[in-house]
């Protein structure tokens, strides 16, 4: 495991001129997706020294590992994820020439009535979308899968999850990518997470376990669902990318920004300004 705020040569084995060849090819694109996803505050030098230098190093695993390379992105609420993922595509798309696709975790939830099972079944807790064991992981399994062909032509459908009706939107709002695929880059705060010991399982960790699961149903729930369908998962990961934050409160502010913009959507001249922490980012072999 290696925290990096900058990424050296070893790295990605580019040159400092390479990498400025190819940092005048992506730039003009890189400050449109920066305007279109209407993010301030992101530099040409952050681009240089992490975002370009990193999608080398991800091309760089490509060419060492056969067939498509999964990467998992993790990180708090908030941290950055879907940006990263984004721009990461971008850059090695045009910059390196690579076909990409990302797709995140919250794309698996379980519908609305499989929820309501769980409530019934389980837990009331798993009506609300979030943890592990409110994802269809045999779905996500089966989507890493297929978009791991190396048919030429073949298509996968993504799914798609509306979080305005809180529930999967139908299938002909599902986006389509075509095989074969370089990079598959797969996002989510709990992609990667493992299961906890019983041991840490013992005593409740803030008010709402106290107050709604006092016998440990809930969580013995997830942590059961992490050691084993999403241990299945989690296992087709080539490589973890984990945005780590600096402190808690970051999380509160970053989502707080993130439901203002989804709100402000609909009206003119809205823009999104990232707040003044940043994340580090943490490279790991799966």
């Amino acid at each position: 495991m290696t925290y990096r705020n900058s990424f050296p040569s070893e790295t990605h084995g580019l040159t400092e001129h390479e990498l400025s060849l190819i940092h005048a090819q992506v730039g003009d694109s890189f400050r449109q997706m920066l305007t279109d996803l209407q993010i301030n505050g992101l530099t040409d030098a952050i681009l240089k020294r992490i975002y370009l230098p990193l999608a080398a190093a991800l091309a760089k695993a490509v060419h060492k590992h056969e067939g498509s390379l999964v990467v998992g992105v993790n990180g708090a609420q908030g941290s950055g994820k879907t940006t990263l993922c984004c721009i990461l595509t971008l850059l090695l798309e045009v910059g390196f020439s690579l076909r990409v696709t990302s797709f995140s975790i919250d794309d698996l939830y379980l519908t609305h009535d499989e929820r309501d099972k769980l409530e019934r079944t389980v837990h009331p807790l798993l009506t609300t979308r979030g943890v592990p064991g409110t994802h269809d992981v045999a779905m996500g399994r089966q989507l890493l899968t297929e978009m791991k062909s190396p048919n030429a032509g073949h298509q996968v459908s993504i799914p798609a999850f509306d979080k305005s009706i809180d529930d999967r939107s139908p299938r002909s709002d599902w986006r389509t990518v075509e095989m074969p695929l370089d990079i598959i880059l797969f996002e989510g705060w709990c992609v990667g997470a493992k299961p906890q010991s019983l041991k840490a399982l013992r005593k409740p960790v803030n008010i709402l376990e106290e107050r709604d699961d006092p016998q440990g149903t809930w969580r013995s729930y997830v942590n059961r669902q992490l050691a084993s369908d999403y241990a299945r998962l989690f296992a087709t990961l080539d490589l973890l990318i984990m945005l780590k934050i600096p402190e808690m409160d970051c999380v509160f502010a970053w989502r707080g920004l993130q439901e203002e913009k989804l709100a402000a959507q609909a009206l003119p001249q809205n823009l999104w300004i990232r707040p003044h922490c940043t994340a580090s980012l943490c490279i790991m072999n799966a």
